[in-house]
C-alpha cells in the first residue's frame, strides 16, 4: 500500500469515529489530489428495497454512510402521490438497506417535499417543498439533537431570504469544510424547474442565513438547467445535474474542481462513464468521497444509482 492510500484510509477511519461524537461537528479533510485518476465504477441500481415504479430521486447518505435519505412519490400515509421524504437504514457498509419509511408528519407536508441533504455534523436536514413559504418552491431547515435518530427531525424552519425569494429555489448542499470560507451553502434558483443556476451563500452551523446568494457563474450555463450540486467536504470537487450542450442526453451528471475555496470552479466536464441518453441528475457524493448516488429514468421511471472510485493511491 502506498503512502497516499495509507493516508487516506487515516482520513476515513477518522471521519467514521468523529461521527460517533454527538457533541462536535464533523470535520473532514482530503487531499485534492487522492482522486485525480480514480475512475467510477459501472453504476448500479440499489434494487427494489429502495426503487418502486414510482419515482425515487435526489438521494443523499448521512455522514456515516448508514442512513439513506431520498424523495419519493410512491403512495404515502393518506393515499397522496406527492413526493415525501423517506429514509432507510443498514447496519453496516456492506449491509442490505432496509424497507424505507417515511419520514412523517412532523417534516413532510401535504405538498410536495424533496431533495433533502444531511449536514456533515449530522444535526441539520435541508430540504425543499413547495409548501406555502415565499416563492414557488423554497429551502427548509430541521434540526435534531441525536445525529443518529432518523425520526428526531424537530419543525422545519424556512431558510432567510438570502436564500428563498419569489423563485423556485431547491438543490440544497451544506459545506461544513475544515477550510476557511465564508460561502458555504449551494442551492439552484430559477424563474421555474427548467431553467435554474446554481447559487452560492453563507450561513452560520445552526442554518442562519448570513447573505444573499450568488450566481456561481463558472457551474451556470445561461442556455441550461443547471442544478443539485453536491459539494466534496473539502470544497474542490462538485457534482451537479445540467442539461448543457454535448452532454449524453437530456440531464447529465457534470463535475468540477478546484485548488482551494478562495480558487474559481474549472469549467465543467461531463462524467461520461456514468451518463446515459436518458435523464441523469441530482448526484450526491458521500462524506468519504468514493460513493456517488444519482437518481435516473434509464429504466423507466426514476430510480436510485449508484457508483463508486478509489483514490488514485490504490
Amino acid at each position: 500500500m502506498t503512502e497516499r492510500a495509507t493516508t487516506a484510509l487515516a482520513l476515513i477511519a477518522s471521519l467514521l469515529s468523529a461521527c460517533g461524537t454527538e457533541s462536535d461537528p464533523v470535520t473532514f479533510e482530503m487531499e485534492a489530489e487522492s482522486f485525480a485518476n480514480s475512475e467510477w465504477s459501472a453504476p448500479v441500481n440499489l434494487g427494489a428495497t429502495i426503487n418502486t415504479t414510482f419515482n425515487e430521486q435526489a438521494p443523499t447518505l448521512s455522514p456515516d454512510g448508514l442512513s439513506l435519505y431520498f424523495g419519493s412519490n410512491r403512495p404515502r400515509p393518506g393515499g397522496s402521490t406527492d413526493s415525501d421524504l423517506w429514509v432507510s437504514h443498514r447496519s453496516c457498509g456492506d449491509c442490505d438497506w432496509e424497507p424505507p419509511v417515511n419520514l412523517g408528519p412532523v417534516v413532510n407536508s401535504s405538498a410536495s417535499d424533496n431533495g433533502p441533504s444531511v449536514s456533515l455534523d449530522g444535526h441539520l436536514l435541508f430540504f425543499t417543498s413547495a409548501r406555502t413559504g415565499v416563492g414557488l418552491n423554497d429551502i427548509y431547515v430541521s434540526h435534531r439533537a441525536n445525529p443518529k435518530d432518523d425520526f428526531g427531525w424537530g419543525p422545519p424552519v424556512l431558510l432567510g431570504p438570502g436564500v428563498n425569494t419569489t423563485a423556485f429555489e431547491a438543490g440544497a448542499e451544506y459545506v461544513q469544510s475544515a477550510e476557511d470560507g465564508r460561502d458555504n451553502f449551494y442551492f439552484n434558483r430559477g424563474p421555474s424547474q427548467g431553467a435554474q443556476d446554481i447559487y452560492v451563500a453563507p450561513i452560520t452551523r445552526d442554518g442562519e442565513t448570513l447573505g444573499p446568494g450568488v450566481l456561481v457563474v463558472e457551474l451556470s450555463d445561461a442556455t441550461a438547467n443547471d442544478a443539485a450540486a453536491s459539494v466534496r467536504t473539502d470544497a474542490r470537487e462538485v457534482f451537479f445535474g445540467s442539461t448543457r450542450l454535448y452532454g449524453a442526453g437530456g440531464l447529465d451528471v457534470w463535475f468540477s474542481t478546484r485548488r482551494s475555496v478562495h480558487d474559481a470552479w474549472s469549467p465543467p466536464e461531463n462524467l461520461t462513464p456514468l451518463n446515459s441518453t436518458a435523464n441523469d441528475q441530482q448526484p450526491s457524493l458521500s462524506s468519504d468521497g468514493r460513493t456517488l448516488l444519482f437518481a435516473s429514468d434509464r429504466s423507466g421511471s426514476l430510480d436510485i444509482w449508484m457508483t463508486t472510485r478509489t483514490s488514485s493511491g490504490h
